[in-house]
């Protein structure tokens, strides 16, 4: 049996998000939601987790997870949002612990934040196996972008985040707090040992150059075939010195800073303060 997979590509910030469900029970999960954000009013709108909602309900699924790969440093998530008109439990690989301890530091969030996952229902380790009706969600932990990306396995399908993107784009930035590209290599090459047939839904794409259409659904096989980083006879030492030298001329993502505010509490806003209204920090020369 085969999973049903729904693609929804948010054109502001270049992610996917995912429903993933059971054809025969119709028991669903939600994968990577976004909440839009404008930095320059700081505002925030649900219409993209709206689209979702709506594509849910219409087709009478019941949702019972809303699965993050990592704390993203690209968009805001929506998954408290969801649940809160879906129901669900929101999970994440267990060392965001990792990334809340960092991040906690960066923004002086004090000792009312606890970087002890507790904001998220379920903390995953590799090789746990969640229920999805019939079917089954398998856990991989695949990190080198962050420590905790994981990566979900459902059937024949595998939604690896950002620790690999179309075969003409590549492979995930390493320069995060925590990545490190030797242990990125070492992840694709976990996903590499899939079946050549195992279909890859990747969390961006930038279209790269000569590519007219944004596009996230790619295999195995043309991963390990084409992908422009990391294709098979690429060593590691090779991969590690690339990455490390494309990572030095990355600029800084868009919505890292607000984004990862959100991200390591599950997508829940930071508490308001006295005067009723909630604030992001900006930290000033740190990152």
């Amino acid at each position: 049996m085969k999973p049903v997979v729904e693609a929804f590509f948010d054109t502001v910030t270049n992610t996917v998000t995912y429903v993933v469900s059971d054809p025969e029970t119709g028991d669903g999960a939600v994968i990577d939601p976004v909440l839009d954000f404008d930095p320059a009013s700081g505002r925030t709108s649900t219409d993209s987790a709206d689209r979702l909602i709506e594509y849910v309900e219409r087709n009478q699924f019941k949702v019972s997870w809303i699965l993050e790969t990592h704390a993203h440093a690209d968009h805001l998530s929506a998954a408290i949002y969801i649940r809160s008109k879906l129901g669900g439990r929101i999970g994440v690989g267990s060392l965001i612990t990792e990334v809340q301890a960092v991040f906690g530091k960066i923004f002086n969030l004090g000792p009312e934040f606890k970087a002890n996952g507790e904001q998220f229902n379920v903390l995953f380790s590799d090789g746990d196996v969640l229920k999805l009706g019939d079917m089954e969600i398998h856990v991989l932990h695949t990190p080198g972008h962050t420590p905790a990306c994981v990566t979900y396995l459902v059937g024949n399908v595998a939604f690896v985040g950002d620790t690999l993107f179309m075969p003409d784009f590549g492979t995930a930035r390493t320069d995060f707090p925590g990545g490190d590209a030797a242990t990125l290599y070492r992840s694709i090459q976990r996903l590499f040992r899939l079946p050549d047939t195992t279909r890859l839904f990747t969390c961006h794409d930038y279209k790269a150059p000569g590519r007219e259409e944004f596009a996230w659904e790619t295999t195995v096989a043309d991963e390990r075939a084409g992908n422009i980083h990391v294709h098979d006879g690429v060593s590691e030492k090779e991969f590690v010195e690339f990455r490390e030298t494309r990572d030095a001329r990355l600029g800084v993502p868009r919505l890292l800073l607000p984004s990862i505010q959100f991200n390591i509490r599950a997508g829940e806003m930071p508490p308001a303060e006295d005067n009723g209204v909630v604030y992001l920090k900006l930290p000033v020369n740190e990152l």
